[in-house]
């Protein structure tokens, strides 16, 4: 049995089935994309570069990390909580790895193409939902989910044509035709809906759409009904987020600092401190790039055990989602600072600055 005499849909409209089946075959490269990208996603963790699932190693724990700044609904909260639970992250990442690989294997063959296809659309929201703020230049990953969002309905609605699995299978069971399930999940035949069903299924799913990429571009970027601007949250440039500061009356400082935007490719560099009166702006004591890199590793508490800061020859350092509580031993010998209002000020290797106020009582 050939694709053009295979049982067809319940349309009431002449030609309608044809017009379907020549948009399914139409859209045999967008399922082969799709399929690719994320077989191809699942394959270069599980095949090619098994190393991003080595815990041991510089592995998938580091960029799920860097998501937490940017992250969306809650979940940086989320993440923070799987990696401060080992087991719990390592099978989260497993997990959403083979998830991509089966999706991907499935949209490729072409077998349980809607079933995939729904899969991709939910994929492709987690990954909005954690990756979207990123991209130096542009939002890469936004452009990257909504555009698999987009494709995943598409294949959702519409299937997978006559050049699939779900078409073979159909050819050697044509009582698979009259089978709700396989018409909700294969993609061989029209959905089980009448046109005008079919109309409204498809125009919720168009306004979920919008909703959703015309919602998270505006929050990235502006450009609907606000000025465009850079984000809340920036992709290119660090930031660091500091709180929690102690000043010791003998001038040690001890804070929390939290990369909390940038590019994941580079670290922030903090090459000087200073801390200042803040009534008079008077500099109490400094802390120079040679000093901050002769801190003891042991003064720098990381929160997380994957992106961390580090003491280095630039001073200190660390990637985007890295947290820590950071201890600076006092520069200044045989005083007592005086009780009052001081600031702590960081600067980068950029000439970013960063301060945070610190008050000292009796």
């Amino acid at each position: 049995m050939n694709a053009t005499t295979l049982p067809l849909g319940n349309s009431s409209t002449p030609g309608a089935d044809h017009g379907w089946r020549t948009a399914a075959i139409g859209l045999l490269a967008v399922r082969f994309v799709q399929g690719w990208i994320y077989w191809g996603g699942a394959t270069r963790r599980f095949i090619y570069g098994p190393q991003k699932l080595d815990p041991h190693g510089h592995w998938m724990a580091y960029k799920f990390q860097t998501a937490m700044p940017g992250a969306l609904l809650g979940m940086d909260h989320v993440v923070a909580f799987m990696l401060h639970h080992f087991y719990l992250l390592y099978a989260g990442v497993i997990i959403f790895s083979a998830v991509e690989l089966v999706a991907g294997v499935l949209l490729l063959a072409g077998l349980y193409t809607r079933l995939a296809a729904f899969i991709t659309i939910g994929l492709s929201t987690v990954l909005m939902l954690l990756f979207g703020w990123q991209g130096a230049t542009c939002i890469d990953e936004w452009t990257m989910a909504s555009s698999n969002f987009a494709m995943g309905v598409a294949l959702l609605l519409v299937g997978s044509g006559a050049y699939s699995l779900d078409n073979w299978m159909l050819s050697r069971r044509p009582e698979l035709a009259q089978k709700t399930w396989f018409r909700w999940i294969g993609g061989s035949l029209p959905l089980p809906l009448s046109d005008d069903a079919f109309k409204k299924f498809a125009l919720v799913l168009l306004g979920i759409a919008i909703a959703f990429i015309v919602s998270t571009y505006s929050y990235y970027r502006g450009s609907v009904v606000t000025p465009f601007h850079g984000g809340p949250v920036s992709p290119g440039k660090h930031h660091l987020a500091l709180d929690h500061g102690v000043l010791s009356n003998d001038g040690s400082v001890q804070f929390h600092a939290y990369v909390n935007a940038g590019t994941p490719a580079t670290p922030s560099h903090v090459m000087r401190a200073v801390l200042m009166n803040r009534q008079t702006g008077a500099v109490i004591e400094t802390w120079g790039t040679s000093v901050l890199a002769a801190i003891p590793q042991s003064n720098v508490q990381n929160d997380f055990a994957y992106q961390k800061f580090k003491v280095g020859k630039f001073g200190i350092f660390g990637g985007v989602g890295a947290m820590a509580t950071i201890h600076l031993p006092s520069m200044i010998t045989g005083q007592t600072l005086p009780p009052g209002q001081y600031v702590l000020s960081l600067t980068s290797v950029n000439e970013h600055v960063w301060k945070l106020p610190m008050a000292l009582t009796e």
